[in-house]
């Protein structure tokens, strides 16, 4: 294949946007190495987000807080060397944006160092100013609302969020102002059915979901939990594949099908 097919092939933020109003299910991935990046893109995987949840899965940490910013740049240079088609997200670890300066330096690392093509913010009061700079400065953005597990020690413990209706309303009105601040791609965590597909509705934008039920963009899940490969409890909206498939080839590629198929998640693997 020559680089031109490889680039006309290659997913972007456009893309995406492209499947929401075609309405094509997107499939995206955790991942943080070349190896398991390149079977993700074998099977069609939209794109690959690069998680501080490496801090839990590949670190053998309580939590992602302990992830630095050259952590998510190693793995994600490892991803990028993996990868061809599927689009490159990248965490920003927790306190790598905690100031306009600080917000700059480190996307702009992300990119130039580890090759993301996109960065993963988690949603506070102060995020709203950081995607405009961002958007500003060329740098797509996906903001994440919902769980954000960044701040598990504020929310005292894992918890769904927006399940009341005062919540619910800040959701939708966070996810809006993220939206008109320049915020390419949405990402609900823990998130009612419901709430999920109203956001969804609203957005311009394409939304993905992780325990956010079906009626959302697209779907991503830890590959270390879809391959059941964390010794850790696996949360509710994480289906174990590899007890389904019996290879990583086959978990991968039942679950791009079933996410492009609208038959994951089931009510089973999501919230009310």
């Amino acid at each position: 294949m020559s680089a031109q097919q490889d680039m006309a092939d290659k997913v972007t933020v456009r893309t995406l946007r492209l499947m929401k109003e075609r309405g094509e299910k997107i499939a995206s991935m955790t991942a943080y190495d070349a190896a398991f990046a390149h079977a993700l893109d074998r099977v069609g995987i939209d794109f690959i987000l690069v998680g501080d949840s490496l801090g839990m899965v590949v670190q053998g940490q309580a939590t992602t807080i302990p992830v630095t910013v050259d952590h998510i740049v190693y793995h994600t240079q490892m991803v990028a060397r993996g990868t061809r088609r599927a689009m490159i997200m990248a965490d920003m670890p927790f306190m790598s944006y905690s100031s306009p300066a600080d917000c700059l330096r480190n996307a702009a690392r992300l990119m130039k160092e580890g090759g993301a093509e996109i960065v993963k913010l988690e949603w506070g009061e102060l995020e709203i100013d950081m995607v405009a700079r961002l958007t500003e400065c060329g740098v797509p953005v996906c903001a994440h609302l919902g769980l954000t597990p960044q701040a598990i020690h504020k929310f005292g413990g894992y918890r769904v969020q927006g399940r009341e209706a005062k919540a619910a309303q800040k959701m939708k009105d966070d996810a809006r102002a993220l939206e008109e601040a320049g915020a390419d791609v949405l990402l609900l965590e823990c998130v009612p059915i419901d709430l999920a597909a109203d956001i969804t509705a609203a957005a311009g934008v394409p939304v993905i979901g992780i325990g956010a039920g079906p009626h959302v963009d697209g779907q991503i899940l830890v590959l270390y939990d879809v391959l059941d490969i964390f010794p850790g409890k696996r949360t509710r909206f994480s289906k174990n594949y590899m007890e389904q498939e019996g290879s990583i080839h086959g978990a991968l590629e039942t679950y791009v099908n079933e996410v492009r198929g609208g038959t994951f998640p089931s009510d089973e693997y999501a919230f009310r």
